[in-house]
């Protein structure tokens, strides 16, 4: 494959090496499929005290003496056939807790943290390393966002700059007084450049200054140029509208693949999924006569986890069961521990994560459901496409994106992938919940639904090359 050039991701989690959401799945997965399609890409992250022993023996290329109060290195090395950068800055980083906090609260020099992750990033993209100089650095999320306002105010060295908004829910604000600290110019700090509602944004800083911007589907970049979806930036976007885009993710189809569980099943060759799922029912001791939903999600009113009290006790009456899989506001985590407890042998619960049982629930599931208020892309629907596990979704963001509807016209074209609802509220996810008890209860119709959502594509060949065509543009 020739080399069409090469590209600098500066991003604060990287699969395999850390992970606390999709941001990390997206970070790690496109180096692999841009080199498919001949970009080069490397991945700098810092390098968090969970990592340090994971890179003992990568080689040192990069350093400053004064990273925000102490010495910044660079390691670099390969992991997963991913090559990366690693930011060794022990002062900043090496900490027990996550990423961004600890059990406690987030940590008070976040913004400084960021600001040396984000002013590396643009110093490697502006002066090379080793002989390998990137034309293009791709910043995702507030805590890469300073790294184009650096380029941009402090020379690019002829690098472009993209943007890419995973969740503006989270904008990496801190107060005005840090201004001079976190290197950037006082006469940018006015509404039209850094200043935001008094104080800084990290995500505006890189909204204003990155050459292109992009979202992670098409219907989320529309979307965030509405109040109730740009939360405080829309009217940044909007201003920047000709240079926004949407690109959608992709998922891993090698990991999550119906083939590589216990029970391998295909469009097919279906009789491994109803394997998958009685050994479900069996493993968590339920019984349940109509579609056994799932839900492996982020207990967060932004994933519509409280619609469920209201709406799962009558699918229950209709045939329907339920399994929960996730963790996150301890009011919401009683909610469904308190269905499960009405409802036995017909809803289970397990609160944390566990990947195999993810991929068990994916397999076994014959519906997975994704009620959020807003959904930047969403990879939990994919899974569900990609193994027939009929996604049911809000018709917001990336999952408007990613599936189509069973509405009449949609069955009897035959494209009909899961159901959409609207708006996100209880009586619209009831509607839809009803319409998949009904749906289930029809062996045809149910079957070359999930044919179609198995069909759909899903991996990163198309977002790979959108990205691609994104990169060259900015180049020629």
């Amino acid at each position: 494959m020739q080399l069409r050039g090469r590209v600098l991701s500066v991003a604060s989690e990287c699969v395999p090496l850390i992970k606390t959401g999709g941001l990390a799945d997206v970070v790690g997965a496109l180096p692999a499929a841009l080199a498919a399609v001949g970009w080069d890409m490397r991945v700098l992250i810092p390098a968090y005290r969970a990592i340090r022993p994971k890179i003992t023996d990568w080689e040192e290329v990069w350093h400053e003496e004064n990273l925000w109060g102490g010495r910044g290195t660079v390691l670099m090395g390969e992991v997963a056939g991913v090559t990366v950068l690693a930011l060794d800055a022990p002062h900043l980083f090496d900490r027990d807790g996550g990423p961004y906090g600890s059990p406690s609260g987030d940590w008070w020099d976040n913004p400084q943290r960021f600001a040396a992750l984000s002013w590396v990033g643009a110093r490697i993209a502006r002066e090379g390393l080793e002989g390998w100089k990137p034309d293009v650095l791709h910043a995702h999320d507030w805590q890469a966002g300073l790294a184009p306002a650096y380029l941009a105010y402090h020379g690019s060295g002829g690098v472009a700059s993209v943007l890419t908004i995973h969740n503006i829910a989270f904008q990496g604000w801190a107060p005005s007084t840090l201004l001079t600290d976190l290197r950037l110019p006082a006469q940018q700090f006015h509404p039209g450049a850094l200043e935001y509602f008094g104080g800084l944004s990290m995500l505006k800083a890189g909204l204003v200054t990155a050459d292109r911007i992009t979202t992670v589907s098409p219907t989320y970049a529309a979307e965030l140029m509405r109040p109730e979806f740009g939360m405080g930036l829309e009217g940044v976007i909007t201003a920047r509208a000709s240079v926004v885009s949407g690109i959608l993710n992709g998922v891993d189809t090698a990991v999550w693949s119906p083939d590589a569980g216990p029970t391998p099943y295909s469009a097919a060759k279906p009789a491994g999924k109803a394997k998958a799922r009685a050994a479900l029912c069996e493993e968590f001791g339920l019984t349940v006569p109509g579609p056994l939903a799932i839900l492996v999600s982020r207990m967060t009113d932004q994933k519509g986890i409280d619609l469920l009290a209201s709406t799962i006790p009558q699918f229950v009456v209709d045939g329907g069961g339920l399994l929960v899989l996730g963790s996150g506001d301890p009011a919401l985590e009683a909610a469904v521990r308190g269905l499960e407890a009405r409802h036995p042998g017909r809803v289970a619960v397990r609160i944390g994560y566990d990947e195999a049982l993810s991929h068990r629930l994916f397999a076994g599931g014959d519906a997975v459901l994704v009620p959020s208020r807003f959904e930047p892309c969403g990879l939990t629907q994919m899974y569900g496409l990609r193994f027939g596990t009929v996604p049911v979704v809000s018709a917001v963001g990336g999952l408007a994106d990613t599936v189509i509807h069973a509405s009449p016209a949609a069955m009897t074209a035959g494209v009909a992938t899961g159901i959409v609802f609207h708006p996100v509220d209880a009586m619209a996810l009831g509607q839809a919940l009803r319409q998949l008890v009904q749906l289930y209860a029809d062996p045809t119709a149910w079957a070359q639904v999930q044919a179609n959502a198995m069909a759909q594509p899903v991996g990163w060949e198309a977002s790979a090359a959108a990205y691609a065509a994104l990169y060259a543009g900015l180049t020629k």
